[in-house]
């Protein structure tokens, strides 16, 4: 299990903001200010308190982020625990000046045997996140066996539901682009890759 689902599987009671790796007008033109003051100062950090708010007093109390969102049913403890997740993914996920433009190594040789080609699997995941119905995230994951799958996740769900491991992850909730892109949904997909943090999302696969 990578570093970063290891640090989340260890946390125990206080569930709390992960801590960017860029300053908050650092993504622009591709992600404003305002929407990571709105996106991650406000909506993660409401996710978050209602999470650390929820869970005592309940089964879920000392487990962790990622046990939570496997195993809680339908419902507020789920929902919340399951954005706090897919947020930590989707922020660390992304770099300023990324060092590669294209996935390397041992993800790059997975997208290749999975999906035929790098240009395959951006059409793919694009057609993923951009024909979701309604609010939910396009993720790419990993399975048990080794073999990549892109998924499409109502709401606040996350591929761990399904025993996979989250690597990628594309917010399609208006909150996360209107700001910038008003209903130009695709417009913010497509812009999306020019910060992917390949390294990082790599990383996710040990």
């Amino acid at each position: 299990m990578n570093t970063l689902l290891m640090s989340l599987t260890i946390m125990i009671m206080t569930h709390e903001m992960p801590k960017l790796p860029y300053a908050n007008n650092a993504l622009e033109p591709v992600i404003s200010q305002q929407t990571i003051d709105y996106h991650y100062g406000k909506h993660l950090q409401t996710y978050v308190n209602n999470l650390n708010n929820l869970v005592p007093g309940t089964e879920y109390e000392n487990k962790a982020l990622t046990a939570i969102v496997a195993t809680a049913p339908d419902g507020a403890i789920f929902n919340n625990a399951g954005q706090v997740l897919n947020h930590t993914l989707y922020f660390l996920q992304f770099s300023p000046n990324p060092s590669q433009k294209e996935p390397a190594g041992k993800l790059a040789e997975a997208i290749e045997r999975d999906f035929g080609s790098f240009e395959n699997f951006k059409k793919e995941f694009n057609a993923a996140a951009v024909g979701l119905f309604g609010s939910g995230w396009a993720w790419l994951s990993v399975d048990k066996n080794g073999k990549l799958h892109i998924t499409k996740e109502a709401n606040g769900s996350n591929p761990v539901r399904s025993g996979m491991t989250p690597l990628l992850g594309f917010d399609v909730w208006e909150h996360a682009y209107y700001l910038d892109y008003q209903n130009k949904r695709a417009d913010h997909i497509n812009a999306l890759w020019s910060i992917i943090d390949w390294e990082a999302v790599e990383k996710r696969m040990k």
